[in-house]
């Protein structure tokens, strides 16, 4: 049983170097390791132009699909410009549940309006019901009388925030 759980892949936080993002998650494609970096895309002015820029939404970080062995701890460890895999307090890589993923690869895809968000551990749980984020999960808040939906990933103790209409969604 305990042999079958190492070699199943799982989701796991990565922490670059400052700024090293993008070059990471190149380094770890061309290296055929599944990655995952979201992005959201913010206007930059200059004094000449401006223009529509990709930045990370969580900065310092991004996601891996390995297995737990050391083997797939090792490929990513060797990446330049990977700090460390975000571990639990016992020192082992802390798996990221395969639906937070799953949802912030939608939220990402759509394309919506995202800002990062403050962690939460408080506030309720909902799942959005209909539109092109339909199964989307995560909290329920109120931002200046605003529906925010933020979800929240935990290894990172950040998240992201999405204004939603309240009817679209329903209680977890």
């Amino acid at each position: 049983m305990e042999q079958m759980d190492i070699l199943e892949p799982k989701w796991y936080a990565v922490h670059t170097r400052s700024r090293h993002e993008f070059q990471v998650f190149d380094r770890l494609t061309m290296k055929g390791i599944e990655a995952f970096l979201p992005t959201i895309e913010r206007i930059r002015k200059w004094k000449d132009r401006k223009k529509l820029i990709a930045f990370p939404l969580f900065p310092g970080y991004l996601f891996v699909h390995i297995t737990k062995d050391p083997n797939g701890r090792l490929s990513v460890l060797k990446i330049k410009g990977v700090v460390r895999l975000l571990s639990s307090m016992h020192g082992e890589p802390e798996p990221i549940p395969d639906e937070q993923i799953i949802s912030l690869k939608k939220l990402v895809e759509n394309k919506e309006a995202l800002d990062p968000y403050p962690y939460l551990t408080g506030g309720q749980r909902v799942r959005i019901k209909r539109g092109p984020l339909s199964g989307v999960e995560g909290i329920l808040v109120e931002k200046l009388d605003k529906h925010v939906l933020v979800l929240s990933v935990d290894v990172l103790r950040q998240g992201v925030a999405l204004t939603i209409n309240a009817s679209d969604v329903e209680k977890i």
